[in-house]
């Protein structure tokens, strides 16, 4: 089995409910949206098989893997998760939620985009929602999203630092109205890492 593979790399977790902890990055190719804030470049990559992938990361003394993108949804496969699995590898996914995740995941974070109908997801249950928020979006009521041990706003972050600034003050003001949600700031980029 092969993935199209855009980077791997080793880092901290930047964000969300896992935030701060060591991980092992594969990044995929391909997203199935066209994000106006997205800071990813997921295109173009290189064809892997599973197991040239686990020669890659076999080097990190961590045994998180995130499969982030673009959609890792769009290829990563039961199959895939269970070749991980069976090395020893705990597994978490970034996904945008328009398509179904495998139930062999460690750790599911939700991050609905666009005009998507949160109320009709298809992933019902994940371990956290991540809505990225500019100042002026509205927030929806969590009762309104999948069921989730964590719902985080976090604040898109600009290459214009008042922009920025104002995306952070309009989530903190909207977490203390809406206590359900927490702020997640992305801090691998306050702190410059990967």
């Amino acid at each position: 089995m092969n993935l199209k593979v855009k980077e791997i790399f080793y880092s901290l977790q930047g964000e969300g409910g896992r935030q701060g902890e060591a991980s092992i990055f594969i990044r995929l190719s391909g997203c199935n949206l066209k994000c106006d804030f997205c800071d990813t470049d997921f295109s173009g990559g290189e064809t892997m098989e599973l197991s040239h992938i686990l020669s890659a990361i076999r080097k990190f003394p961590c045994r998180w893997i995130i499969w982030t993108g673009g959609e890792p949804a769009l290829q990563l496969t039961g199959e895939a998760i269970a070749f991980f699995k069976r090395e020893g590898y705990l597994q978490a996914i970034e996904s945008n939620g328009y398509f179904p995740l495998s139930g062999l995941l460690d750790y599911t974070v939700v991050s609905p985009k666009g005009k998507q109908d949160y109320a009709k997801t298809i992933n019902p249950n994940v371990d956290e929602v991540r809505l990225p928020v500019k100042k002026g979006d509205a927030i929806p009521d969590s009762g309104r999203l999948p069921e989730a041990k964590h719902y985080f706003l976090s604040p898109v972050f600009t290459n214009d630092a008042l922009v920025t600034k104002e995306n952070i003050d309009y989530c903190v003001e909207q977490v203390m109205l809406m206590p359900d949600w927490r702020l997640s700031l992305q801090i691998h980029k306050l702190i410059n890492i990967e």
